[in-house]
């Protein structure tokens, strides 16, 4: 049994490196002042993807991202992984968009995609950690969700089978495909890069990178479509300019900052129980515990 697998992936800001350019005046991040990154629990999404493909030859796994042109890195990346393909959903009007615009957008990307059975994606984004998108693009699309999910046990008879991860312990569920399916960061991690597939797949451009190449690397690239991945826009996908980007937000970010937590001062205890009980009470006293 084949399946036609699509992966959302988002390029993120590395949160662990937040600085003062960090933010725009209206609002929105400056990415473009951010290292960029592959959303860490997109890439426990595209291990399980990767494994239904392994589980099902001929089976195709398609990353799709919404940002910037340079989102396409995390395409190469999922490529040099075991990903069959990439899109990139760029526009300048998609930009400044919030989960329930981003939804939108990307669900208008899957409908345009056309044949699909399963939709994998990481619970959450670190630079936003709302869990939002998944379920709102099943919601947008009409199909079930399974969210939390741990690992596809298996796919049989138009059916999945998801062990979900929860705060209290775990359970099985058994959806109908096509759906979609957010993956936890407690899931497998991904696989590391195949070298054959690095040295395939390492020129590998989108139409904004592949038009500020030299004509000589240009007639490279078209001489070989495997290396080619695709753009789309807003208006190739039929999306409504009153849904997307900041126009289509009713969210709005008001301010970021980067906090770091440092001690006034310190105290060093010995092995002793006394100091210990003191300080214990010392800490109930200004009401600091207690």
């Amino acid at each position: 049994m084949s399946l036609n697998i699509i992966v959302l992936a988002k390029q993120v800001p590395d949160t662990r490196n937040v600085g003062k350019d960090a933010m725009k005046e209206d609002g929105t991040i400056n990415r473009a002042a951010l290292p960029a990154i592959f959303n860490p629990e997109d890439l426990n999404a595209l291990e399980q993807a990767l494994r239904i493909k392994d589980e099902n030859p001929g089976s195709k796994v398609t990353l799709l991202t919404m940002g910037l042109p340079r989102a396409s890195e995390i395409i190469r990346e999922a490529i040099f992984r075991g990903a069959d393909a990439g899109i990139v959903l760029t526009d300048r009007a998609l930009g400044g968009a919030d989960t329930l615009a981003t939804s939108y957008s990307l669900a208008q990307a899957v409908k345009k995609f056309g044949n699909y059975d399963i939709i994998l994606g990481g619970r959450q984004a670190i630079d936003g950690d709302t869990a939002q998108v998944g379920p709102q693009i099943a919601e947008k699309l009409g199909i079930p969700q399974v969210t939390y999910a741990e690992e596809i046990l298996g796919i049989k008879d138009g059916k999945v089978t998801v062990r979900r991860r929860l705060e209290h312990g775990v359970e099985t569920v058994v959806a109908p495909l096509p759906c979609v399916v957010t993956v936890n960061g407690s899931a497998a991690e991904c696989r590391p890069r195949n070298a054959r597939r690095l040295m395939k797949y390492k020129y590998a451009v989108s139409p904004s990178e592949k038009a500020k190449l030299s004509a000589e690397d240009q007639a490279f690239v078209d001489a070989r479509p495997y290396l080619n991945i695709e753009e789309w826009s807003a208006a190739y996908v039929d999306a409504d300019p009153e849904q997307i980007g900041l126009a289509g937000s009713p969210t709005k970010v008001k301010a970021i900052e980067n906090v770091v937590f440092t001690a006034k001062e310190s105290r060093r205890l010995d092995n002793d129980d006394q100091q210990i009980e003191d300080l214990i009470k010392e800490l109930i006293t200004n009401h600091t515990i207690g």
